[in-house]
């Protein structure tokens, strides 16, 4: 999926991770259940990098890494019925690996 948000300096789009609905003992969880915001990701699209003392230092993290991130890290977005999360690289705390 490719987002229509192109974010800026180091920023970083990312598609949060679906919340399982279903335990592992198969009983289903309603959606007006208090469900924990996922904290995993699969990033989007990334900004241009960031400057310090004057230069450009490009983001750590590339389209396609799934990531890890803090729990109320960036700013919920909504766009054409999706969710998507807009945060700064730094919130990022790492990349998954397979």
């Amino acid at each position: 999926m490719k987002s229509k948000i192109k974010p800026l300096g180091d920023r970083v789009v990312v598609k949060p991770r679906d919340v399982e609905t279903k335990t592992a003992g198969g009983i289903v969880i309603p959606d007006t259940a208090d469900k924990d915001k996922p904290m995993e990701g699969t990033v989007l699209s990334v900004g241009t990098g960031r400057y310090i003392e004057g230069k450009l230092t490009p983001l750590q993290v590339k389209t396609g890494d799934k990531v890890l991130f803090g729990k109320y890290a960036g700013t919920n977005i909504k766009l054409e019925g999706t969710e998507f999360l807009v945060m700064r690289e730094e919130d990022i705390m790492g990349v998954l690996e397979d």
